[in-house]
């Protein structure tokens, strides 16, 4: 290593040079073979092994998902056991080709072949089904993976993605879009919404609330969750024009219309209701640029009175620990649509922090793929 001031070699701490030592081991294939073999350490060169081969095939592992749903493969083998020819007729494709997706899709734990030679389905492929809005939101997919479609582009900002032109109107366009966008987006958020709902619910106490605003709540899943959660709590929910209706109709379809206050605005240039002691932002700050955050964060704080609490509810990066779920597919997912970012939990809590709340507090995610929480409280 050269000394930048001297243009001498510098000596390398002790550390680094055995971790580069180690690097330079793991890197050749004589170590390497040597260790598949060896007793005490070939349990662990497989698993690496299979782990690198995960990485380097998963783009194929998600294309035969996208490929099981769109077939609807899991619903018909719900009903019974099933051959590769009657799946093959019922689909337009060839018994043989059939064969080899049903095999694809047993070898990732969806489905299960007999020994009769019919597939049925293993647990993975039941509870997949069981997940609101989880196959829609694998079909919507597509145009994710055309925006990967060239990552390094992507990261150099050069791809005009279709999910920045499928979302516009959650950046607080206003007649621009069409009505079966927002019906579209709206049904994708509110049927996920439910697990959000349920690990924030049991995240957060809100017993000592008397009203909750939801900002950006969309069509009130996060809200009428609430509701039914704590039923002497009053709610609000603030969301563009476009979308509080739908909020109302989910509200008076479950006989709690007069539980519910709408308002229609856009955050980023309407001022918020007054009147809660509690806000929460579920699934909101990570659509979004930091300017954006800190404007939002400012008007929360405004409008919350002394004592008063922010939840954050949404994905969230690991920060200093990278988390699977935060940094690879939400971190690409939102830089895909172009304004927002995921963060971690101790970067929300800064932004938190300069807004003026304080007793910032990051709850353990149980479901990190689901949702993290963070709360603070408004001093007073």
């Amino acid at each position: 290593m050269t000394d930048a001031a001297t243009g001498q070699g510098a000596a390398r701490p002790k550390g680094a040079r055995l971790t580069g030592w180690f690097h330079r081991l793991m890197a050749n294939p004589s170590f390497q073979s040597w260790a598949s073999r060896f007793p005490l350490t070939r349990g662990i060169a497989r698993r690496e092994g299979a782990e690198m081969f995960d990485l380097v095939a998963g783009f194929v592992q998600s294309q035969v998902l996208m490929a099981v749903v769109e077939l609807r493969l899991l619903h018909r083998l719900m009903e019974a056991p099933r051959t590769a020819a009657g799946l093959a007729r019922e689909a337009g494709i060839t018994t043989e080709r059939m064969e080899i997706l049903l095999q694809a899709a047993a070898a990732l734990g969806l489905m299960r072949r007999r020994r009769d030679g019919r597939f049925t389905l293993r647990r993975k492929g039941a509870a997949l089904l069981g997940v609101p809005g989880l196959e829609a939101m694998i079909l919507h997919h597509r145009a994710f993976y055309r925006d990967m479609e060239n990552p390094v582009a992507l990261l150099r900002g050069e791809v005009d993605t279709e999910l920045a032109n499928f979302w516009p109107y959650v950046f607080g366009v206003r007649g621009e879009v069409d009505p079966a966008v927002t019906r579209i987006y709206s049904d994708l958020m509110a049927d996920s919404q439910g697990l959000v709902a349920q690990d924030t619910l049991r995240m957060v106490d809100l017993s000592q609330v008397t009203c909750l605003l939801d900002v950006g709540g969309g069509s009130g899943a996060f809200a009428l969750a609430v509701a039914r959660a704590y039923p002497a709590l009053d709610l609000m929910l603030f969301d563009l024009p476009d979308v509080v209706p739908a909020a109302r109709t989910r509200f008076e379809a479950a006989g709690m219309g007069q539980r519910l206050a709408v308002h229609g605005g856009s955050f980023r240039s309407d001022s918020l209701p007054y009147g809660a002691d509690a806000v929460s932002l579920i699934r909101v700050l990570y659509d979004h640029s930091d300017d954006t955050v800190r404007s939002l964060l400012s008007k929360i704080f405004d409008t919350l009175p002394a004592g008063g609490r922010l939840i954050v509810s949404e994905p969230m990066s690991g920060g200093a620990v990278p988390e699977r779920a935060g940094d690879v597919y939400f971190a690409f997912y939102t830089m895909a649509m172009r304004t927002g970012k995921t963060r971690s939990a101790e970067e929300i809590g800064r932004l938190c922090a300069d807004a003026g709340f304080s007793q910032i507090i990051a709850r353990p995610a149980r479901r990190p793929y689901v949702t993290s929480v963070l709360s603070c409280v408004k001093p007073g």
